[in-house]
């Protein structure tokens, strides 16, 4: 049993109309690259999404297809024409987009040099100016872990003397409960004179 008849009309759900673009926009290029394998044609596709993003297939140079196509109907050529300017705006993300291929191969790149990997294409003047990079790192590197340990060593000396001082009162204590029980018959002083004595 087949499909039912789609009723050919604009789909009013965004989420759905731009499934069905993905999908048919796929089965379009698809078919446009099997015609020309299987038939052997000169094919070119341009597609427009809603948003103006460009999808194109072309079996060979993609402007002397339109050229032959232009030449074949009568068009002149025109330098403003729309496809000259979205061509133009496709040429420049895709300039953009190797831009940034580049720079995040260099900067993949330099990070390997900085782990001393991959040394083999740079130059003496690099090399140089890897070790002076390096070095002005490890002195930054250096400076703040002396602050740290310095943080650290202040921190460890507080706690330090708070406990000396916890130890010296607890001792006092301990003495002054020594000399308040100790043996009425030694020649200890014990009871409150004991304690006014140990205090003063």
């Amino acid at each position: 049993m087949g499909r039912g008849k789609v009723e050919l009309k604009r789909i009013e759900n965004p989420t759905s109309r731009q499934v069905t673009f993905s999908k048919r926009r796929n089965g379009l290029l698809k078919k446009a690259f099997e015609l020309s394998i299987l038939c052997d044609a000169e094919v070119a596709l341009i597609i427009l999404s809603p948003s103006g993003k460009i999808y194109q297939f072309s079996s060979h140079d993609i402007n002397r297809t339109i050229a032959m196509y232009r030449n074949q109907v009568g068009l002149p050529e025109s330098n403003n024409s729309s496809f000259r300017q979205a061509r133009t705006m496709e040429f420049g993300r895709n300039n953009e987009n190797e831009e940034l291929r580049r720079s995040i191969d260099n900067l993949e790149m330099r990070l390997k040099n900085l782990a001393g990997e991959e040394l083999d294409m740079l130059g003496m003047q690099e090399l140089k100016q890897l070790e002076r990079q390096l070095k002005t790192g490890v002195e930054r590197i250096r400076s703040q872990m002396g602050r740290v340990i310095s943080e650290n060593i202040s921190l460890l000396k507080g706690k330090h003397k708070a406990l000396q001082e916890e130890n010296s009162r607890l001792q006092k204590r301990v003495k002054l409960h020594e000399l308040h029980y100790a043996d009425p018959s030694s020649s200890r002083i014990s009871g409150p004179n004991a304690y006014m004595q140990f205090i003063s």
